[in-house]
């Protein structure tokens, strides 16, 4: 094979021939060892010495990535390569693993076709390898697997070459059972996993050679020659014989599907618009030729070009001055440069065509899941992240002139990372900020002290609930200030199956519009009338206009779903916010005169039935749970479980192998502050543990008051909540 550098030139004409381009992630459980085995390809395609790949980690090439050893942020990279005497072009995405980067895998797999999971031979599927797959196959992304530090099993654990096999057998299997519950129907069986198959491989990223059984027929390679070497840790030896850059590139640009391919199914999964429009055919055909359709899925900021939207194209050609309209804002700005990544550095090219990924400046105020496109198209669906911001500080700027730049930076940390939930109050001067955990949170501060150069102090991390109702209350008549205005409401908590399909995305938790929205909702068990009036989706509750022929009903609705969403944002309990609510408008008397119907007529009268309604029908406090993995020897068993137990845990399972134990449990994140010191010194520093988002849960009834309390108390409410008289009359 011949190796050479590729040059921007070369990348540029590659992208034309989508048969020869692949869009793919490396994805995998946190230390599996995906940036290590990126670096063989970013060295095979000439961007590194290949001395230097494994230990360089070229695409954690941020300073706390490096520092910490950890993937922080998802890095694109595109590679130009020649296989089978052709040249090739693979756009890559390395991708965290650590739980609290979770939303930069979700939105990485928006813009690829496929992946290689990576997993560690000794530890096996983890929860981690379980969300990340589960991901890619909701957005159907292909999957190939990468079984990483095989040579852990021969030198660490001493296994024969039969335990071995059995080991790498007993991965293959879990991998499949994944993919068998989490892809859809048509691919089930087509895309699950063999070594026979070819779409599975074996090495060690670090020494730097792989195997796989096509590349074992080519070349003569077998499995004792493999334990042989690794036994005499003749990992040199070994690299020569199983080339990982070799092997992983066989099995990427054989097994995973080019943009032409992929579109025509990941299409009508991942837009909802009309397959048949000229956007829909455009986007399943690939057309280059088209009109531009794409989707942002990354906002980089430049010091000098500022904001940079890295987004998959899908079909037309991006180029400079092309007028590109954003869905969410309305309007169509010119891109100004037009560039792909290379690691670190963004290079500018000509042009970038359906089926890549490009780098566009020149558009501004972009989010993540912006769809950008000439003229007007159907949005893409919205990305839906698996797991929430459940951690909050309170962030202030130790010096006031500070406070304006300290804004500035929030608004746009929260742009390039949408797993950030930043909330500026103008009035009090505080700054909320909400992230995945207390790494998420500790990463986000050292950058705008250190990188961004403003000093600020941070409170104590402190949970985010969220308030419900479990029954239902009303008609609850609520007035205007000036009495001229009556509204009658209704409150009921959401059957279960249509707030599952909120939380998972199925349904998007957005205002509806277009023709049929209401389908999805009568799928999940709500009336055809209720769903067909249904004016506002907003965190996962829903208002319904039940009036029948109410005068002025059109004109004051715009208000009414303000009032709605005001009282969503802010519970009557704690002034957390509300979900699983469904909010109806039964009946309403309007004044005629618009002067008696302005926002501060309207709002009152229906925010102040909905809270009074809620606190009628029992208001509950739900708190943040997460699933928290322990492996440690087994001497440490109760230990372990004493940690659990002290901190409301639940241990949901324990399983032993050998001498190791594995204990799976749910602990309510309030109670997981300071764990892993506890724990550390609870098994002598043995133990290595994982935390995963594991959804929302009713507080227990005892500790609820005195929760609320503490919440009321810290934003300055009187301690005691309202009672419902205070907001009827």
């Amino acid at each position: 094979m011949v190796r050479k550098e590729y040059v921007v030139e070369e990348v540029q004409a590659i992208m034309n021939n989508l048969e020869q381009v692949r869009n793919m992630a490396i994805v995998a459980h946190v230390d599996h060892g995906k940036t290590t085995m990126s670096d063989s390809l970013v060295a095979r395609a000439g961007l590194i010495s290949k001395e230097l790949a494994g230990e360089q980690r070229v695409l954690d090439y941020d300073e706390q990535e490096q520092k910490r050893g950890i993937t922080i942020k998802a890095a694109n990279i595109s590679l130009g390569f020649q296989y089978g005497g052709k040249p090739h072009l693979i756009n890559l995405i390395d991708t965290p693993g650590h739980v609290d980067f979770g939303g930069h895998v979700t939105r990485a797999m928006r813009a690829v076709d496929g992946i290689i999971l990576v997993v560690d031979a000794v530890e096996g599927v983890m929860p981690q390898t379980e969300t990340v797959l589960r991901q890619a196959l909701k957005e159907k992304s292909k999957p190939t697997l990468f079984i990483n530090k095989v040579d852990r099993l021969i030198n660490e654990l001493k296994l024969t070459p039969e335990a071995m096999q059995e080991r790498l057998m007993k991965i293959i299997a879990g991998v499949n059972k994944l993919i068998k519950n989490y892809a859809s129907e048509e691919f089930a069986e087509d895309w699950l996993i063999s070594p026979e198959k070819g779409n599975v491989s074996f090495g060690s990223a670090f020494h730097k050679w792989a195997v796989s059984v096509p590349y074992m027929k080519k070349t003569g390679l077998n499995f004792k020659v493999i334990y042989d070497y690794a036994s005499k840790e003749d990992h040199k030896g070994l690299s020569e014989k199983g080339l990982i850059d070799e092997v992983i590139l066989e099995m990427a640009i054989t097994h995973l599907p080019n943009p032409k391919t992929a579109q025509k199914y990941r299409i009508p999964v991942i837009w909802k618009g009309d397959i048949e429009s000229e956007y829909g055919k455009a986007m399943t055909l690939t057309d280059r030729d088209g009109k531009v359709c794409g989707v942002v899925f990354g906002v980089a900021m430049d010091p000098h070009a500022g904001e940079v939207g890295i987004a998959r194209i899908f079909s037309g050609t991006v180029k400079k001055s092309t007028e590109l309209y954003l869905a969410s804002k309305h309007k169509a700005e010119k891109v100004q440069q037009v560039g792909v990544y290379m690691g670190i550095d963004r290079v500018m090219v000509e042009q970038v065509p359906a089926g890549n990924i490009a780098a566009i400046v020149g558009l501004h105020d972009l989010y993540v899941g912006e769809t950008v496109s000439e003229g007007e198209a159907e949005p893409f669906e919205q990305i839906k992240h698996y797991s929430e911001p459940v951690v909050t500080k309170s962030v202030e700027a130790k010096n006031t002139q500070d406070l304006v730049k300290l804004v500035e930076i929030l608004r746009q940390m929260a742009k390039e990372d949408p797993t950030l939930r930043v909330e500026i109050n103008q009035e009090t001067g505080e700054h909320l900020m909400s992230g995945m955990g207390e790494l998420h949170l500790e990463i986000i501060e050292y950058k705008i002290e250190k990188e961004k150069g403003v000093p600020i102090e941070t409170s104590p991390p402190i949970v985010v609930y969220r308030e419900t109702i479990t029954k239902g209350a009303g008609p609850i008549e609520g007035k205007s200030p000036n009495k001229h205005t009556k509204f009658k409401v209704t409150v009921e908590p959401m059957p279960a199956k249509l707030l599952e399909a909120l939380t998972e995305g199925t349904i998007p938790d957005k205002k509806p519009k277009g023709k049929g929205f209401w389908e999805p909702f009568i799928e999940c068990g709500m009336e055809r009338q209720d769903a067909r009036n249904i004016e506002d989706v907003f965190h996962r509750n829903i208002l319904i206009d039940a009036t029948k022929g109410v005068q002025y009903m059109d004109e004051i609705m715009e208000l009414a779903i303000q009032a709605f969403e005001e009282a969503c944002s802010k519970g009557p309990l704690a002034k957390e916010k509300v979900t699983g609510m469904i909010v109806k408008i039964i009946d309403a008397k309007i004044h005629e005169d618009p002067v008696h119907r302005g926002p501060a007529q309207i709002i009152p009268a229906i925010r102040n039935p909905i809270y009074a309604g809620m606190l009628i029908a029992g208001v509950h406090l739900l708190e943040p749970k997460q699933k928290l993995l322990v492996q440690s020897p087994q001497e440490y068993l109760n230990p372990i479980i004493t940690q659990i137990q002290g901190r409301r845990g639940q241990v949901l399972n324990i399983e032993q192998e050998g001498e190791a134990v594995t204990v799976t449990a749910k602990v309510p994140v309030a109670d997981m502050f300071g764990f892993s010191n506890s724990i550390r010194g609870a098994t002598q520093g043995r133990a290595i543990w994982y935390t995963e988002y594991a959804g929302y849960e009713p507080l227990n009834k005892e500790l609820q008051k005195k929760i609320v309390y503490q919440i009321r108390e810290r934003k300055g409410e009187p301690k005691e909540p309202p009672k419902p008289e205070a907001f009827v009359d």
